[in-house]
């Protein structure tokens, strides 16, 4: 097997030593995590080993305060927005827990034109949305790669009224370093793939056939991605295939080796949650499925572990849910998604869709409660266009520095969709919160953030610093 690494960094004995046979942590230990946690230099292994396994109600709510200080600290009220755009559901593999799954009959199969392409990229810029994540199965057309380009390129073409795509995120098959150099090349933001599960013995049973039964080939897409200069990548488990606990240090040994190979981490780590999938008894029946509380104790532990890293949350989540990891650490959320080709203009073929959402609300319906809960709704692509991404970025966010760009260009991309997409009550909800969110900048934020309002007024629009 011929990869660029020849050693594979996870751990698992290690994993299992640090969750085994364990005597309870103190109190006073568990708060000595929570205290250093506050620093934002995040928490080491072994004290998140202790964080996940903790059961007392009122270490747990500590937890969770803790997570919203560091969240609140580092990432302000903002919550950026995107939408998953399916392109296909061809596979040629065989996922046991995957609707695409390339056996699976009851799944009604379909690659889009690229004129079919245009047609959901328009629905989507009429609802408001910036940036998508280009979704496509692991199997291509007949045309092969070249697909995947031309669909970026048509995505960005796009134009509808003042509206546009700005960024396109891509969660596509693992590739060789020369493909991703091509899709580099084309402009993308975010390279975005999920390991689904770290445990290797649990990855072998749950892929079956295709080149995704290649654990390793998987596993080292990121080090190729960063190796083609792909400098923002996302990565994350399928929650439920294997205990969460494992998961989460498994994903901290691979943040480690991506620090310590390319000197950054991955912009984004995503939670998704096994859920229902056409033609799938194990995504109906996960075989370790994550309670509510663990759940919600996974996404606070993560954003003290790693601060600095964004954390994404699907729609797969209730609303409720959705709601409570908002404050907890969640950074960024789809909105509105579908996960079926065509799944926006023709509004039909559920039966085409990957899993099953846990949350219908359309666009306006999650702003609006986004807003009444006091974050404000980002559309924000500045970093990607401005080259602050990968170290560069991280060389702002750690010291602070970041938020005198995201706050400004959160309040007047926000302010651009409620002028262009907003009925008049979201627009009057909406200045009010403006007018609160400048009340609470310091000077130099509220002068940059100001300015910027006051250009989008004006009928400017892609206004960021």
């Amino acid at each position: 097997m011929n990869h660029e690494v020849d050693t594979p960094f996870i751990d698992e004995r290690k994993i299992e030593e640090a969750l085994t046979n364990k005597p309870a942590p103190s109190s006073s230990q568990v708060r000595e995590i929570f205290a250093k946690a506050i620093e934002l230099k995040g928490i080491n292994a072994n004290e998140v080993a202790i964080l996940s396994q903790l059961c007392d109600r009122e270490l747990i709510s500590e937890l969770f305060n803790t997570a919203k200080r560091v969240k609140t600290e580092i990432y302000g009220p903002r919550l950026v927005l995107f939408a998953p755009l399916y392109i296909s559901n061809l596979c040629g593999n065989e996922c046991t827990y995957c609707a695409f799954r390339a056996s699976n009959r009851e799944l009604m199969r379909r690659a889009l034109t690229q004129e079919e392409i245009a047609a959901e990229v328009r629905v989507l810029i009429n609802q408001g949305h910036k940036r998508v994540l280009l979704v496509a199965g692991e199997s291509s057309p007949s045309e092969g790669f070249e697909y995947v380009l031309k669909a970026v390129k048509t995505i960005y073409e796009v134009k509808s009224n003042r509206g546009e795509i700005r960024r396109i995120n891509v969660n596509v098959a693992p590739l060789s370093i020369e493909k991703f150099r091509e899709l580099k090349a084309v402009n993308i933001g975010t390279y975005q793939v999920f390991q689904e599960t770290y445990h290797r013995k649990t990855y072998s049973q749950v892929h079956t056939a295709g080149k995704k039964r290649d654990y390793d080939w998987r596993l080292f897409a990121m080090d190729r991605a960063m190796q083609a200069g792909i400098n923002d990548v996302g990565i994350g488990p399928l929650l439920g295939l294997y205990d969460w606990r494992f998961e989460v240090l498994a994903m901290l040994q691979h943040i480690a080796h991506l620090e310590e190979r390319f000197g950054v981490g991955p912009h984004t780590i995503s939670v998704p949650r096994l859920e229902p999938a056409v033609g799938s008894e194990i995504a109906a029946k996960p075989p370790y499925a994550l309670s509510d509380l663990d759940f919600c104790k996974l996404v606070a532990i993560l954003r003290i572990a790693v601060p600095y890293t964004g954390i994404i949350m699907s729609t797969r989540e209730s609303p409720e849910i959705r709601r409570t990891t908002f404050a907890l650490g969640v950074s960024q959320i789809s909105a509105g998604s579908r996960t079926n080709p065509a799944g926006y203009s023709e509004q039909r073929q559920e039966q085409a869709a990957q899993f099953q959402l846990g949350d219908h609300r359309s666009m306006a319906e999650v702003i609006q409660d986004v807003t009444k809960m006091g974050f404000t709704p980002s559309f924000c692509t500045a970093c990607y266009r401005l080259g602050r991404t990968g170290r560069d970025f991280m060389d702002m966010a750690k010291p602070g520095e970041i938020k005198n760009h995201c706050d400004p260009n959160a309040l007047s991309t926000y302010l651009e969709y409620l002028l262009d997409y907003g009925d008049t009550v979201m627009q009057n909800e909406g200045e009010k919160h403006i007018a609160a969110s400048l009340e609470r900048m310091d000077a130099q934020q509220r002068a940059i953030s100001t300015r910027l309002l006051e250009a989008v007024r004006s009928g400017k629009r892609d206004e960021f610093v």
